[in-house]
Protein backbone atom coordinates (compact mmCIF):
# COMPACT_ATOMS: atom_id res chain seq x y z
CA UNK A 1 0.00 0.00 0.00
CA UNK A 2 1.51 3.70 -0.82
CA UNK A 3 2.16 5.87 1.67
CA UNK A 4 -1.60 7.43 0.96
CA UNK A 5 -4.48 5.32 1.99
CA UNK A 6 -6.11 4.61 -1.34
CA UNK A 7 -8.16 2.26 -0.90
CA UNK A 8 -32.94 7.30 30.96
CA UNK A 9 -33.36 10.29 31.00
CA UNK A 10 -31.50 13.14 29.07
CA UNK A 11 -30.89 16.41 30.34
CA UNK A 12 -30.17 19.98 28.83
CA UNK A 13 -27.06 19.66 27.63
CA UNK A 14 -25.16 23.45 27.50
CA UNK A 15 -24.88 25.30 24.27
CA UNK A 16 -21.79 25.31 22.84
CA UNK A 17 -19.51 28.78 22.80
CA UNK A 18 -18.15 30.53 25.34
CA UNK A 19 -18.82 30.78 28.95
CA UNK A 20 -20.34 33.27 31.07
CA UNK A 21 -18.30 36.28 31.48
CA UNK A 22 -16.84 36.44 35.19
CA UNK A 23 -16.72 32.27 35.30
CA UNK A 24 -13.65 31.07 37.20
CA UNK A 25 -13.33 28.04 34.45
CA UNK A 26 -14.45 26.89 31.56
CA UNK A 27 -15.83 24.02 31.01
CA UNK A 28 -15.76 21.61 28.62
CA UNK A 29 -19.20 21.16 26.29
CA UNK A 30 -19.73 17.14 25.98
CA UNK A 31 -21.47 17.48 22.43
CA UNK A 32 -18.08 17.85 20.70
CA UNK A 33 -16.19 15.17 22.90
CA UNK A 34 -19.22 12.97 21.68
CA UNK A 35 -18.64 13.81 18.54
CA UNK A 36 -15.01 13.58 18.17
CA UNK A 37 -14.97 9.86 19.68
CA UNK A 38 -17.76 9.08 17.57
CA UNK A 39 -15.77 10.16 14.10
CA UNK A 40 -12.82 8.73 14.78
CA UNK A 41 -14.67 5.55 15.43
CA UNK A 42 -15.73 5.78 12.00
CA UNK A 43 -12.46 6.72 11.09
CA UNK A 44 -11.29 3.17 12.32
CA UNK A 45 -14.37 1.41 10.97
CA UNK A 46 -13.63 2.61 7.71
CA UNK A 47 -9.91 1.22 7.80
CA UNK A 48 -11.03 -1.92 9.11
CA UNK A 49 -13.67 -2.69 6.56
CA UNK A 50 -11.33 -1.82 3.84
CA UNK A 51 -10.44 -5.09 3.42
CA UNK A 52 -14.20 -6.73 3.49
CA UNK A 53 -15.04 -4.54 0.64
CA UNK A 54 -13.05 -7.10 -2.04
CA UNK A 55 -15.61 -9.55 -1.52
CA UNK A 56 -19.26 -8.16 0.38
CA UNK A 57 -21.10 -5.32 -1.61
CA UNK A 58 -23.12 -4.77 1.63
CA UNK A 59 -19.35 -3.99 3.40
CA UNK A 60 -18.77 -1.51 0.24
CA UNK A 61 -21.89 0.08 0.92
CA UNK A 62 -21.20 1.13 4.07
CA UNK A 63 -17.38 1.57 3.74
CA UNK A 64 -18.72 4.44 1.09
CA UNK A 65 -21.09 5.55 3.14
CA UNK A 66 -19.08 6.45 6.03
CA UNK A 67 -16.00 7.78 3.99
CA UNK A 68 -18.40 10.71 2.35
CA UNK A 69 -18.61 11.94 5.93
CA UNK A 70 -16.46 10.61 8.40
CA UNK A 71 -13.67 13.08 7.48
CA UNK A 72 -15.23 16.08 6.34
CA UNK A 73 -17.21 15.45 9.99
CA UNK A 74 -13.18 15.60 11.51
CA UNK A 75 -11.57 18.18 9.39
CA UNK A 76 -15.05 20.64 10.19
CA UNK A 77 -14.55 20.20 13.98
CA UNK A 78 -11.03 20.52 13.69
CA UNK A 79 -11.67 23.81 11.73
CA UNK A 80 -14.15 25.29 14.40
CA UNK A 81 -11.76 25.09 17.16
CA UNK A 82 -8.80 26.74 15.25
CA UNK A 83 -10.70 29.87 14.89
CA UNK A 84 -8.87 31.42 17.73
CA UNK A 85 -5.74 30.87 16.24
CA UNK A 86 -3.21 33.24 15.43
CA UNK A 87 0.60 33.53 15.03
CA UNK A 88 1.37 34.84 18.35
CA UNK A 89 4.12 32.65 20.06
CA UNK A 90 1.93 30.58 22.64
CA UNK A 91 0.05 29.36 19.75
CA UNK A 92 2.70 28.61 17.64
CA UNK A 93 4.04 26.69 20.40
CA UNK A 94 1.38 24.52 20.68
CA UNK A 95 1.54 23.94 16.90
CA UNK A 96 4.68 22.94 16.92
CA UNK A 97 4.16 20.65 19.99
CA UNK A 98 0.88 19.52 18.75
CA UNK A 99 0.97 19.05 14.97
CA UNK A 100 4.36 19.19 13.66
CA UNK A 101 6.90 17.25 16.41
CA UNK A 102 4.40 14.42 16.43
CA UNK A 103 4.53 14.08 12.20
CA UNK A 104 8.07 14.03 12.65
CA UNK A 105 8.07 11.15 15.12
CA UNK A 106 4.98 9.03 13.51
CA UNK A 107 6.74 9.57 10.22
CA UNK A 108 9.93 7.79 12.03
CA UNK A 109 8.03 5.33 13.75
CA UNK A 110 5.25 4.09 10.98
CA UNK A 111 8.66 3.50 8.15
CA UNK A 112 10.58 1.48 11.03
CA UNK A 113 7.65 -0.14 12.00
CA UNK A 114 7.37 -1.48 8.51
CA UNK A 115 11.31 -2.11 8.34
CA UNK A 116 10.15 -4.53 11.35
CA UNK A 117 6.74 -6.14 10.84
CA UNK A 118 6.74 -6.23 6.75
CA UNK A 119 8.37 -9.15 5.19
CA UNK A 120 9.08 -9.99 1.92
CA UNK A 121 8.96 -5.97 0.60
CA UNK A 122 11.03 -3.50 0.32
CA UNK A 123 10.15 -1.15 2.92
CA UNK A 124 9.47 2.50 1.91
CA UNK A 125 12.66 5.05 2.60
CA UNK A 126 12.29 7.71 5.32
CA UNK A 127 10.99 10.91 3.71
CA UNK A 128 9.67 14.07 5.78
CA UNK A 129 7.95 15.65 2.93
CA UNK A 130 5.78 12.63 2.40
CA UNK A 131 3.53 11.59 4.80
CA UNK A 132 3.03 8.05 5.61
CA UNK A 133 -0.11 6.55 5.87
CA UNK A 134 -2.43 8.52 8.10
CA UNK A 135 0.77 11.34 8.82
CA UNK A 136 -1.46 13.12 5.67
CA UNK A 137 -3.62 14.35 8.35
CA UNK A 138 -1.10 16.18 10.73
CA UNK A 139 0.51 17.57 7.45
CA UNK A 140 -2.82 18.44 6.38
CA UNK A 141 -3.64 20.46 10.09
CA UNK A 142 -0.48 22.18 10.35
CA UNK A 143 -0.81 24.03 6.44
CA UNK A 144 -4.34 24.56 7.26
CA UNK A 145 -3.58 26.14 10.82
CA UNK A 146 -0.77 27.71 9.17
CA UNK A 147 -2.91 29.80 6.64
CA UNK A 148 -6.05 30.16 9.54
CA UNK A 149 -5.39 34.29 10.03
CA UNK A 150 -5.84 33.75 5.50
CA UNK A 151 -9.29 32.54 5.65
CA UNK A 152 -10.56 35.07 8.52
CA UNK A 153 -9.15 37.84 6.49
CA UNK A 154 -10.30 37.41 2.49
CA UNK A 155 -13.52 38.30 1.82
CA UNK A 156 -14.99 35.40 0.50
CA UNK A 157 -13.11 32.76 2.05
CA UNK A 158 -15.77 29.59 1.41
CA UNK A 159 -15.66 29.84 -2.48
CA UNK A 160 -12.18 30.80 -2.28
CA UNK A 161 -11.49 27.70 -0.87
CA UNK A 162 -13.24 25.38 -3.48
CA UNK A 163 -12.15 27.35 -5.91
CA UNK A 164 -8.58 25.76 -4.85
CA UNK A 165 -10.11 22.71 -4.63
CA UNK A 166 -11.67 22.42 -8.03
CA UNK A 167 -7.82 23.78 -9.41
CA UNK A 168 -5.76 21.03 -7.94
CA UNK A 169 -8.36 18.47 -9.56
CA UNK A 170 -7.69 19.68 -12.70
CA UNK A 171 -3.84 19.91 -12.39
CA UNK A 172 -1.85 17.82 -14.42
CA UNK A 173 0.60 17.17 -11.53
CA UNK A 174 0.37 18.13 -7.91
CA UNK A 175 2.48 16.86 -6.31
CA UNK A 176 3.30 14.56 -3.26
CA UNK A 177 5.14 16.71 -0.82
CA UNK A 178 2.81 16.93 2.67
CA UNK A 179 0.06 15.29 0.45
CA UNK A 180 -0.68 19.02 -0.84
CA UNK A 181 -3.64 17.28 -2.97
CA UNK A 182 -5.63 16.28 0.07
CA UNK A 183 -4.68 19.31 2.06
CA UNK A 184 -6.69 21.21 -1.09
CA UNK A 185 -9.37 19.11 -1.56
CA UNK A 186 -10.45 18.61 1.93
CA UNK A 187 -9.72 22.98 2.56
CA UNK A 188 -13.65 23.55 1.80
CA UNK A 189 -14.20 21.78 5.19
CA UNK A 190 -11.81 23.32 7.37
CA UNK A 191 -12.17 27.31 6.35
CA UNK A 192 -16.25 26.09 7.06
CA UNK A 193 -15.28 24.97 10.21
CA UNK A 194 -13.42 28.38 10.94
CA UNK A 195 -16.54 30.32 10.21
CA UNK A 196 -19.11 28.26 12.10
CA UNK A 197 -20.16 29.91 14.98
CA UNK A 198 -22.13 28.08 18.00
CA UNK A 199 -25.62 29.11 16.85
CA UNK A 200 -24.78 26.79 13.94
CA UNK A 201 -24.66 23.77 15.97
CA UNK A 202 -27.77 24.69 17.74
CA UNK A 203 -29.43 23.96 14.15
CA UNK A 204 -28.68 20.47 14.63
CA UNK A 205 -30.37 20.17 18.07
CA UNK A 206 -33.94 20.44 16.46
CA UNK A 207 -35.85 17.00 16.60
CA UNK A 208 -37.19 17.26 13.05
CA UNK A 209 -33.32 16.83 11.90
CA UNK A 210 -32.55 13.96 14.37
CA UNK A 211 -36.09 12.03 12.11
CA UNK A 212 -34.70 13.60 9.47
CA UNK A 213 -31.03 11.83 9.30
CA UNK A 214 -32.60 8.58 9.71
CA UNK A 215 -33.65 8.44 6.18
CA UNK A 216 -31.21 9.86 4.73
CA UNK A 217 -28.96 7.87 6.14
CA UNK A 218 -30.73 4.36 4.84
CA UNK A 219 -30.72 6.00 1.57
CA UNK A 220 -27.34 6.71 1.57
CA UNK A 221 -26.21 3.23 2.41
CA UNK A 222 -29.13 2.01 -0.74
CA UNK A 223 -27.57 4.28 -2.78
CA UNK A 224 -24.06 3.32 -1.81
CA UNK A 225 -25.23 -0.48 -2.26
CA UNK A 226 -26.08 0.21 -5.72
CA UNK A 227 -23.91 2.44 -7.16
CA UNK A 228 -20.76 0.60 -5.56
CA UNK A 229 -19.69 -1.61 -8.65
CA UNK A 230 -19.35 1.25 -10.54
CA UNK A 231 -18.05 3.97 -8.34
CA UNK A 232 -14.75 5.17 -8.04
CA UNK A 233 -13.48 4.94 -4.55
CA UNK A 234 -10.74 6.93 -5.46
CA UNK A 235 -13.27 10.23 -5.38
CA UNK A 236 -13.77 9.53 -2.07
CA UNK A 237 -10.11 9.66 -0.98
CA UNK A 238 -9.12 12.87 -2.66
CA UNK A 239 -6.03 12.41 -3.64
CA UNK A 240 -6.48 11.67 -6.91
CA UNK A 241 -6.46 14.55 -9.91
CA UNK A 242 -8.88 13.85 -13.30
CA UNK A 243 -6.52 12.39 -15.25
CA UNK A 244 -6.12 9.84 -12.50
CA UNK A 245 -9.35 9.11 -12.32
CA UNK A 246 -9.55 9.23 -16.64
CA UNK A 247 -12.74 11.72 -16.40
CA UNK A 248 -13.09 14.74 -18.15
CA UNK A 249 -12.35 18.02 -17.05
CA UNK A 250 -15.93 19.07 -16.25
CA UNK A 251 -16.15 16.41 -13.97
CA UNK A 252 -14.11 18.50 -11.13
CA UNK A 253 -16.53 20.99 -10.36
CA UNK A 254 -19.69 18.87 -10.57
CA UNK A 255 -17.71 15.84 -8.40
CA UNK A 256 -16.43 18.53 -5.84
CA UNK A 257 -19.56 19.95 -5.12
CA UNK A 258 -21.76 17.20 -4.94
CA UNK A 259 -19.35 15.06 -2.72
CA UNK A 260 -19.84 18.10 -0.73
CA UNK A 261 -23.19 18.35 -0.82
CA UNK A 262 -23.52 14.95 0.28
CA UNK A 263 -20.80 14.54 2.98
CA UNK A 264 -23.03 18.01 4.41
CA UNK A 265 -26.22 16.36 4.52
CA UNK A 266 -24.53 13.39 6.08
CA UNK A 267 -22.46 15.38 8.71
CA UNK A 268 -25.43 17.14 9.78
CA UNK A 269 -27.41 13.97 10.43
CA UNK A 270 -24.55 12.52 12.16
CA UNK A 271 -24.18 15.46 14.79
CA UNK A 272 -27.54 15.35 15.02
CA UNK A 273 -27.58 12.16 16.57
CA UNK A 274 -24.35 12.87 18.39
CA UNK A 275 -25.58 13.34 22.58
CA UNK A 276 -25.66 16.65 24.48
CA UNK A 277 -25.04 15.20 27.77
CA UNK A 278 -22.06 13.20 29.49
CA UNK A 279 -21.80 9.92 28.56
CA UNK A 280 -19.50 7.29 29.27
CA UNK A 281 -17.58 7.75 26.43
CA UNK A 282 -17.36 11.81 26.97
CA UNK A 283 -14.11 11.49 28.18
CA UNK A 284 -12.35 9.15 25.46
CA UNK A 285 -13.26 12.15 23.07
CA UNK A 286 -10.52 14.44 24.78
CA UNK A 287 -7.82 11.68 23.32
CA UNK A 288 -8.79 11.41 19.70
CA UNK A 289 -5.50 11.78 18.29
CA UNK A 290 -4.05 9.08 20.17
CA UNK A 291 -6.74 6.86 18.41
CA UNK A 292 -6.10 8.11 15.14
CA UNK A 293 -2.40 7.92 15.32
CA UNK A 294 -2.42 4.31 17.18
CA UNK A 295 -4.61 2.24 15.37
CA UNK A 296 -2.74 3.01 12.07
CA UNK A 297 -0.23 0.24 13.55
CA UNK A 298 -2.45 -2.64 14.34
CA UNK A 299 -4.49 -2.19 10.61
CA UNK A 300 -0.93 -1.68 8.22
CA UNK A 301 -0.27 -5.27 10.69
CA UNK A 302 -3.32 -6.63 9.40
CA UNK A 303 -2.48 -6.20 6.20
CA UNK A 304 1.28 -7.23 6.09
CA UNK A 305 0.02 -10.74 8.31
CA UNK A 306 -3.07 -11.10 5.98
CA UNK A 307 -5.08 -11.34 8.77
CA UNK A 308 -8.51 -11.10 6.84
CA UNK A 309 -7.43 -14.22 4.85
CA UNK A 310 -6.78 -16.51 8.27
CA UNK A 311 -10.16 -17.92 7.86
CA UNK A 312 -12.78 -17.25 5.41
CA UNK A 313 -15.73 -16.61 7.67
CA UNK A 314 -13.75 -13.65 8.42
CA UNK A 315 -15.40 -12.02 4.96
CA UNK A 316 -18.50 -13.56 5.99
CA UNK A 317 -21.55 -11.46 7.65
CA UNK A 318 -20.71 -12.91 11.05
CA UNK A 319 -16.83 -12.14 10.67
CA UNK A 320 -17.55 -8.74 9.38
CA UNK A 321 -19.47 -8.20 12.55
CA UNK A 322 -16.80 -9.47 14.75
CA UNK A 323 -14.17 -6.56 12.87
CA UNK A 324 -16.52 -4.06 13.31
CA UNK A 325 -16.93 -4.99 17.18
CA UNK A 326 -13.06 -5.11 17.58
CA UNK A 327 -12.13 -2.12 15.85
CA UNK A 328 -14.77 -0.26 18.32
CA UNK A 329 -13.01 -1.95 21.19
CA UNK A 330 -9.34 -1.14 19.50
CA UNK A 331 -10.03 3.01 19.17
CA UNK A 332 -12.08 3.12 22.26
CA UNK A 333 -9.06 1.57 24.39
CA UNK A 334 -6.08 3.41 22.49
CA UNK A 335 -8.36 6.33 23.31
CA UNK A 336 -8.33 5.93 27.57
CA UNK A 337 -6.48 7.71 29.91
CA UNK A 338 -3.70 4.61 30.60
CA UNK A 339 -2.81 4.70 27.30
CA UNK A 340 -2.69 8.60 27.01
CA UNK A 341 -0.36 8.21 29.72
CA UNK A 342 1.88 6.29 27.95
CA UNK A 343 2.18 8.01 24.29
CA UNK A 344 1.62 11.39 25.40
CA UNK A 345 5.50 12.02 25.24
CA UNK A 346 5.24 11.61 21.37
CA UNK A 347 1.67 12.75 21.20
CA UNK A 348 1.59 16.00 23.27
CA UNK A 349 5.07 16.58 23.76
CA UNK A 350 5.29 19.69 26.30
CA UNK A 351 9.25 20.59 25.28
CA UNK A 352 9.27 24.16 27.13
CA UNK A 353 13.14 23.84 26.93
CA UNK A 354 12.69 24.53 23.66
CA UNK A 355 10.65 27.76 23.64
CA UNK A 356 11.86 30.78 25.21
CA UNK A 357 10.10 32.06 28.34
CA UNK A 358 7.42 34.70 27.60
CA UNK A 359 8.90 38.21 29.88
CA UNK A 360 6.64 38.57 32.89
CA UNK A 361 4.18 41.65 32.65
CA UNK A 362 4.09 44.61 34.84
CA UNK A 363 2.08 44.31 37.86
CA UNK A 364 -0.61 46.45 36.14
CA UNK A 365 -0.34 44.76 32.79
CA UNK A 366 -0.94 41.51 34.30
CA UNK A 367 -3.82 43.04 36.10
CA UNK A 368 -5.60 44.25 33.66
CA UNK A 369 -4.83 40.82 31.03
CA UNK A 370 -6.49 38.98 34.02
CA UNK A 371 -9.71 40.95 33.60
CA UNK A 372 -9.82 40.56 29.90
CA UNK A 373 -10.64 37.79 27.47
CA UNK A 374 -7.49 37.58 25.97
CA UNK A 375 -5.93 34.22 27.47
CA UNK A 376 -4.62 31.33 25.30
CA UNK A 377 -7.59 29.37 24.65
CA UNK A 378 -4.90 26.14 25.10
CA UNK A 379 -4.52 23.36 22.85
CA UNK A 380 -5.55 23.78 19.08
CA UNK A 381 -5.16 20.47 18.67
CA UNK A 382 -8.11 17.69 18.26
CA UNK A 383 -7.20 16.68 21.54
CA UNK A 384 -7.49 20.34 22.78
CA UNK A 385 -10.16 22.43 24.95
CA UNK A 386 -13.77 22.38 23.39
CA UNK A 387 -14.59 25.70 24.41
CA UNK A 388 -14.94 28.51 21.58
CA UNK A 389 -11.09 29.57 20.59
CA UNK A 390 -13.12 32.65 18.38
CA UNK A 391 -12.30 36.09 17.84
CA UNK A 392 -12.61 37.43 21.25
CA UNK A 393 -12.80 40.80 19.68
CA UNK A 394 -16.21 41.47 20.03
CA UNK A 395 -16.63 40.87 23.54
CA UNK A 396 -13.89 43.14 24.64
CA UNK A 397 -15.79 45.90 22.64
CA UNK A 398 -18.64 44.88 24.33
CA UNK A 399 -16.84 45.21 27.47
CA UNK A 400 -15.43 48.65 26.04
CA UNK A 401 -18.05 50.22 25.20
CA UNK A 402 -20.18 49.44 28.92
CA UNK A 403 -17.17 50.99 30.21
CA UNK A 404 -17.18 54.26 28.28
CA UNK A 405 -21.10 54.57 29.15
CA UNK A 406 -20.21 53.95 32.32
CA UNK A 407 -17.25 57.05 32.60
CA UNK A 408 -19.37 59.43 30.50
CA UNK A 409 -22.51 59.08 33.12
CA UNK A 410 -23.05 61.45 35.33
CA UNK A 411 -21.88 61.19 38.85
CA UNK A 412 -24.56 59.66 41.06
CA UNK A 413 -25.48 61.49 44.40
CA UNK A 414 -23.55 59.85 47.18
CA UNK A 415 -25.54 57.10 48.86
CA UNK A 416 -24.93 54.52 51.46
CA UNK A 417 -24.90 51.42 49.17
CA UNK A 418 -26.82 48.21 50.95
CA UNK A 419 -24.69 45.23 51.48
CA UNK A 420 -23.76 42.85 49.13
CA UNK A 421 -22.85 39.55 48.87
CA UNK A 422 -19.70 37.64 47.61
CA UNK A 423 -21.65 37.21 44.50
CA UNK A 424 -23.31 39.97 43.88
CA UNK A 425 -19.74 41.90 44.23
CA UNK A 426 -18.42 38.98 41.37
CA UNK A 427 -21.06 39.67 39.12
CA UNK A 428 -20.51 43.41 39.08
Amino acid sequence: MSRTATSPARTAAPAPGPPPAGSAAVPRDPFFDNAKYLAIVLVVLGHAWEPLTHSSRAATALYLTVYTFHMPAFILISGYFSRGFDLSPPKVKRLITSVLVPYLIFQLAFVEFQHLAEDGADPEPFTLLEPWYLNWFLAALFLWRLTTPVWRAVRWPVPLSFAVAITAMLSPEVGSEFDVMRVMQFLPFFVIGLHLKPAHFELVRRRWVRIAAVPLFACAVVTAYLLAPRLDTGWFYRNSTIRDLREPAWTAPVMTFALFLCAAALTVGFLAWVPRRRTWFTALGTGTMYGFLLHGFVIKLSRWWEWYDLYEWIRRPAGEVLVSVLAVALVTVLCTAPVRRVFRPVVEPRMDWAFRVPPRPAAGAAAGTAAGPVADAGPVTDAGPVTDAGPVTDAAADAGAATGAAQSAPPAPPTIPPARSDRSLQGG
